[in-house]
């Protein structure tokens, strides 16, 4: 059994989108989906470890790199096309992911 994660990081161009309420998603893959719902998180910047902002995490659901759409990109405060290039620079080899939504607290 995972511990529970109490702490998530973003790309630093993303964060400030995370902090304004922008951005309400994140796709990311099996190892990094043991969030749990309900729990508060904190969000760090992945290049420099910046604490941005707290985080409550919504729901944890399975989503295929097929089905990521314009809805997802809304949520991800991006165009389609580069969250499907992000997400592929990420996870070159992974179809099964999952989207996580949280809300900033």
């Amino acid at each position: 059994m995972n511990p529970i994660p109490t702490q998530i990081t973003f790309f630093e161009f993303l964060t400030p989108f995370v902090a304004e309420g922008l951005k309400t998603i994140t796709i990311r893959d099996r190892a990094e989906s043991h969030y749990v719902v309900g729990s508060q998180v904190e969000v760090f910047t992945l290049e420099t470890h910046q604490k941005v902002c707290d985080i409550e995490i919504i729901a944890v659901e399975p989503l295929r790199f097929d089905e990521i759409n314009q809805f997802h990109a809304r949520q991800e405060h991006l165009p389609l096309p580069q969250l499907k290039t992000l997400i592929r620079d990420v996870y070159p080899e992974t179809d099964e992911l999952f989207v996580i939504t949280f809300k900033r607290l």
